[in-house]
């Protein structure tokens, strides 16, 4: 199985809940090698361009508001199968649609305010990663 990226985001009402180490600590335990993280403040503008694809969508001012609202963790994560492996780990963008057990399920407190962000392709963990990370910031774990 080849090695994939993704890029996650713990969002600012994960900071805001003191829930950064669980996360993190669920993200490694489910076999993630963190090859990149830093902590940071979005302004409405570079959420603006993250969420870019977004534009135009009824949510997407509200998406912008809330992630320029406080820090977050913007992580890229490596493992084989790194995609489907971490929306698994994550749960349904929707927590109340989220499995048992899953990061949104036992955090999250809407659609809105989810906990997390995680690539949804290996095309977009690219293209998302290389917005918070140079490839000089990305750090082998493994040899």
């Amino acid at each position: 199985m080849a090695v994939e990226r993704t890029l996650t985001i713990l969002k600012p009402d994960c900071i805001r809940k003191n829930l950064t180490g669980e996360v993190i600590r669920r993200i490694q335990e489910a076999g993630f090698d963190i090859v990149a993280m830093k902590l940071t403040r979005l302004t409405k503008d570079t959420a603006g361009g993250f969420y870019a694809v977004h534009k135009g969508k009824p949510f997407y001012k509200e998406l912008v508001e809330f992630m320029s609202s406080g820090p977050c963790v913007p992580m890229i994560l490596e493992k084989g199968n790194a995609i489907a492996d971490f929306r698994n780990l994550i749960g349904a963008t929707n927590p109340a649609e989220a499995d048992e057990g899953t990061i949104r399920a036992d955090f999250a407190d809407s659609i809105g305010e989810n906990i997390i962000h995680g690539s949804d392709s290996v095309e977009n963990g690219k293209i998302e990663s290389a917005y918070f990370f140079s490839e000089a910031d990305i750090v082998a774990v493994k040899s």
